[in-house]
């Protein structure tokens, strides 16, 4: 049973070797240090090129008077202004930030992503389409939960 189970993992992890090629790997990675990186020095056009017009990002936060959980949500366009805008004095960051990119799982045309960043984390799902690799869904978090009050 044992040989049985290895045998399928091998088959398996081969399979999803061939889903992707090495450029695949890299334009995955570049685009996620492209959101990040758009932010550490304010370049909207770098954010610009990384997301898919589509792109949602969410997070949970407490509304502390209603006692009660919900859901923000930033599209594409938030995101753009945003890396023209969240750094500009270039006090957000320390003098070498954080970017730690995992791949968690790539395909064919899909991939999940971790990017450990200063302050938060993002999960994110990255979309091949017409060839090109893009953030399509981000759901992230303050490492301290407290900023999430």
């Amino acid at each position: 049973m044992k040989k049985y189970l290895l045998f399928i993992t091998i088959v398996l992890c081969s399979f999803q070797l061939q889903a992707q090629t090495s450029q695949d790997l890299l334009d995955i990675k570049r685009v996620a240090l492209a959101y990040i990186e758009s932010q550490h020095t304010p370049n909207p056009k770098l954010m610009e090129s990384a997301l898919h017009p589509r792109l949602v990002k969410r997070s949970v936060f407490r509304n502390k008077t209603a006692q009660k959980d919900f859901v923000s949500e930033y599209f594409a366009e938030n995101m753009i202004i945003l890396a023209e805008t969240y750094n500009v004095k270039g006090d957000k960051f320390p003098k070498n930030p954080r970017k730690e990119v995992k791949l968690l799982d790539v395909s064919a045309k899909i991939a999940s992503v971790k990017l450990i960043a200063d302050a938060w984390i993002d999960y994110m799902h990255i979309v091949k389409e017409n060839g090109e690799w893009k953030i399509i869904n981000v759901l992230w978090q303050y490492n301290d939960v407290k900023q999430h009050e």
